[in-house]
């Protein structure tokens, strides 16, 4: 049974909440058991809470631990899911999760709730998730889970096998064997095929790939996301300043990461958070409301900059006709500037930050050329004047380049201090570029004045 849209979720709840109802608990394990993973969390959050009650209650643990392990909704839910069962229950739960799924519901939690749930953990258990709770948010060290397959340099090919056989149920991911010293420092590598296409009586170092990829306990999300997508791995290994192994961050949290930057990223670009694409539209509006003031008081300062030049504006009252065209345009390019600017700080492009900028300046040049003369020519077809051309051409020409290299400096230099470029908005940005647009054409219009009025 594949669960390919709402209706057919529904109709996997609706079978299943009558299995319980009706007593046969049996047949609702047989038919809970033949999901996928993910469809076990989706059809589990959907159960009436009723229904729940008896669930969890014929589930055994490590079924439990698969559901919540794999549900994607907010974590404040999965902590309600979890306060639905005895506070026993809910720690044996969570110790047979994987120990990064673990950790990230333990931090959803107050910290009297947390310690209780510590308290009635197997003791090597509770130091183990402290160690990972204390890791920042968003590094690979709360990212990581310590379910891995590590092995001895000098242990023989059909030994280690013997091993991923029994740690196989265990580990979250058993495409790699990390091979460690005796003080657990990471040595290699070996994948499994390697494993399985090589002699038994060989020893495990002679196979072994030393030349090791791995991240650090601190480093960004974002960055371990790269090195992942770059070497196209399944996992990559997590160690600390002495290199001893911690821990592995899997390619289904790097899929999670990306998705949270990308989320991060839109969010940026439109003021407005777009996770909550659940969110009801009164909330929805509740939440657009200050963004959408705060620019409508920008705007305003545009129009009132505009006022500033009132005087050439009845001079040559034509000059009204051309303030959208170039603030519009000059406002689509700081845009797309940002959003290029966002890309390459995203993919880790900014240690080449002057060549960047070089590359974005002579884009803007090109299109501040190409924009320039072809409303230039437009104005002159339509006017017949020559000196009102020049103006208008000339005044998007410089707009189009000033908002471009503003919207690439300002998150270049936000990049510099450490702070994510991402906060920067497409709509605040396109404000700003209104500003310095109009600052631009009425300067030059008033100063080429006399080229086109009274002719």
């Amino acid at each position: 049974m594949e669960l390919d849209n709402d209706q057919q979720l529904a109709n996997a709840v609706h079978d299943l909440s009558n299995l319980i109802t009706t007593g046969q608990d049996d047949l609702f394990m047989t038919q809970f058991t033949k999901l996928h993973d993910f469809e076990k969390a989706q059809v589990y959050a959907e159960l009436p809470s009723a229904i729940r009650e008896v669930a969890w209650r014929i589930m055994d643990d490590e079924t439990l631990a698969t559901v919540f392990d794999n549900l994607e909704i907010d974590p404040e839910e999965i902590v309600s899911l979890l306060q639905e069962m005895p506070m026993q229950k809910g720690a044996d739960i969570l110790v047979a999760m994987f120990a990064d799924n673990e950790a990230d519901l333990l931090q959803a939690m107050p910290a009297r709730t947390v310690s209780a749930y510590l308290a009635l953990m197997p003791a090597d258990e509770v130091k183990e998730i402290k160690q990972l709770i204390n890791y920042d948010d968003e590094t690979a060290g709360s990212l990581m889970a310590t379910e891995y397959l590590a092995v001895q340099k000098s242990e023989k090919i059909k030994d280690v096998l013997v091993q991923v056989k029994k740690q196989a149920e265990e580990a979250e991911s058993i495409i790699y064997v990390y091979v460690v010293d005796e003080a657990h420092r990471l040595i290699g590598v070996v994948s499994l095929r390697d494993l399985l296409t090589h002699p038994d009586d060989m020893t495990i170092d002679s196979i072994t790939n030393t030349r090791v990829i791995s991240v650090k306990a601190e480093n960004d999300q974002k960055d371990v996301a790269q090195v992942v997508a770059d070497y196209n791995f399944f996992s990559i290994p997590v160690t600390d300043d002495e290199d001893h192994l911690l821990g592995i961050v899997t390619v289904d949290d790097i899929v999670d990461v990306i998705d949270e930057e990308a989320v991060s990223d839109y969010s940026g670009m439109a003021a407005v958070d777009v996770s909550d694409t659940d969110d009801t539209a009164w909330h929805s509006a509740i939440k657009r409301i200050p963004w959408l003031l705060t620019l409508l008081v920008l705007g305003l300062a545009s129009t009132a900059l505009v006022g500033v030049f009132e005087h050439t504006i009845r001079e040559a009252p034509i000059l009204a006709a051309f303030i959208t065209i170039i603030a519009g345009t000059a406002g689509n390019a700081g845009t797309q500037s940002l959003a290029l600017a966002i890309r390459h700080f995203g993919n880790g492009q900014d240690q080449s930050g002057w060549k960047n900028l070089v590359s974005e300046f002579i884009s803007a040049v090109v299109l501040a050329i190409i924009g320039g003369l072809v409303l230039g020519l437009v104005t002159l077809l339509w006017q017949g004047s020559n000196g009102l051309a020049i103006a208008v051409g000339l005044s998007l020409a410089l707009s189009i380049l000033a908002a471009s290299l503003l919207a690439h400096l300002v998150p270049a230099a936000l990049n510099r201090l450490n702070i994510d470029p991402a906060i920067v908005n497409g709509p605040l940005v396109a404000t700003v570029c209104d500003w310095a647009s109009i600052l631009i054409y009425f300067s030059i219009a008033t100063g080429m004045l006399s080229q086109f009025v009274g002719k």
